[in-house]
């Protein structure tokens, strides 16, 4: 078949996804199922959010256009693996989260008064709960935790306790729980029983996400910059060990410490 004619319209993407998992379409993309699909859509995701991290100019917004429509694609894709099987369609995707952010949305939409975005997200929060107690969640104090990343859901549901009142007053008491758990897990690892350390390390990681919340900084974000620091720092060692005609996978331990040190001094002063 020929490719749509136009392939600015939305409606050309829906027929070219339809065209893929059609009787004469691309093998790969009939195969697929919404379970096959689940890890490009955890991909796909995680590219946008690294090129949205990007310097600000030009070739971000070029990524960033690229990466969402591949996100969109993922979205159509699922859409049609539905369709084909009579569950729902794409216009029934779109009118769903249309109809969310309308009845989300009283101060635009129902001219409901607001002094500020904190009220927004009270009345949200309120919204929210009346939809889940209509859809049979009655208890007021269910977490509702998205099934996230690890780090980011112990953002999440320490977001949500915090809701609660069930949370440390200030920093200081993050503090001292941080080091509380860094304390058992030391013993642990004195332990040498790997259950014991398992079970620790996920404390050390769980309280140091709650520590990140009470400074305003989302883990996930803060760690994702963090490893695009060590790749860079990783790249520039390497680099700098070949300029100078050395192998750097050939250096001691010590070695490569220190020509760690010159790839921060180095990355520094660019």
């Amino acid at each position: 078949m020929n490719a749509p004619s136009n392939l600015r319209q939305i409606a050309s993407l829906v027929e070219i996804v339809s065209a893929l998992r059609g009787p004469n379409g691309c093998p790969w993309d009939k195969e697929q199922t919404h379970e096959s699909l689940t890890q490009y859509a955890i991909e796909e995701s995680h590219e946008l959010v690294e090129v949205i991290e990007m310097p600000v100019g030009p070739l971000r917004d070029n990524k960033i256009k690229d990466e969402l429509g591949d996100v969109l694609f993922q979205v159509i894709l699922h859409a049609q693996l539905a369709s084909e099987r009579g569950a729902f369609t794409l216009e029934e995707v779109i009118a769903s989260i249309s109809e969310k952010l309308v009845r989300r949305h009283p101060h635009v939409f129902a001219g409901v008064a607001v002094e500020d975005s904190a009220e927004v997200i009270r009345n949200w929060e309120e919204i929210k709960k009346k939809e889940k107690a209509a859809a049979g969640e009655t208890s007021p104090y269910a977490l509702n935790v998205p099934p996230l990343p690890a780090l980011q859901q112990a953002y999440k549901i320490g977001k949500r306790t915090e809701k609660f009142k069930f949370d440390w007053e200030n920093l200081d008491g993050v503090m001292l729980k941080v080091e509380e758990e860094f304390d058992e897990l030391r013993e642990a690892l004195d332990s040498d029983v790997h259950e014991n350390i398992f079970h620790e390390l996920g404390d050390v990681l769980f309280s140091l996400a709650q520590l990140g919340r009470h400074l305003e900084m989302e883990p996930e974000q803060v760690l994702r910059k963090a490893n695009v620091r060590f790749s860079e720092r990783f790249k520039e060692m390497v680099s700098i060990a070949t300029s100078e005609g050395k192998d750097w996978g050939s250096f001691s331990l010590e070695e490569k410490e220190a020509y760690w040190q010159k790839a921060k001094a180095a990355l520094k002063k660019k």
